[in-house]
């Protein structure tokens, strides 16, 4: 595992960023990375048309993250296909991929070209990602469907005082507690 790095697209060091030395990040210089990224062994991150991970963004073992796909173009062309400038191949999928803060990418997911996952989403172990999730989202399978909210997973933890201190985004804990019934006191503050 390396710690700390130095994000090429901003030229910054993010010095809490954790990148395990098996992870590939291909065309490091557009892949932009927040501070207190964890990517885990044996993930690859294609930036070859622009990845963004936001702050504290988890990625899992074994993740594909890829801004480009050759699949239709490779046997579309043939032989010829090394030959033709990849702005000029049919069926060259490319898109940029932008994973939210403190967002979390299962062990062996994958994320196809063009794909946003907002921030606190949930992507659940194995899944394929080929269309956006929303901020909070919680997507799994194949292709991925969103399920559910992680701001409901999160409620159980809400009255905590130390977690009111500390919650990623403090807007979305303050709409909770303004949502929640004030039947319990400890609920009562906001930060």
């Amino acid at each position: 595992m390396v710690y700390g790095t130095k994000d090429r697209v901003s030229g910054r060091f993010r010095k809490l960023t954790r990148i395990s030395s098996s992870a590939i990040l291909s065309n490091r210089d557009k892949i932009a990375l927040g501070d207190n990224i964890w990517i885990w062994h044996h993930s690859i991150i294609d930036g070859s048309n622009g990845v963004t991970i936001g702050e504290g963004a988890q990625i899992g073992a074994w993740v594909g993250i890829f801004s480009h796909g050759s699949h239709i173009a490779v046997r579309i062309h043939g032989i010829d296909y090394i030959n033709i400038p990849r702005e000029a191949r049919s069926g060259y999928t490319r898109g940029a991929v932008s994973i939210g803060a403190y967002s979390f990418i299962g062990a062996a997911a994958i994320i196809l070209p063009g794909v946003s996952i907002g921030k606190g989403a949930l992507i659940g172990t194995g899944s394929v990602v080929s269309a956006d999730v929303p901020d909070f989202g919680i997507a799994r399978g194949n292709p991925a469907k969103v399920v559910g909210d992680t701001r409901k997973l999160d409620e159980k933890y809400f009255s905590d005082p130390a977690i009111a201190e500390t919650y990623f985004d403090r807007e979305a804990f303050n709409e909770w507690i303004a949502r929640r019934p004030t039947t319990d006191e400890s609920a009562t503050h906001s930060i």
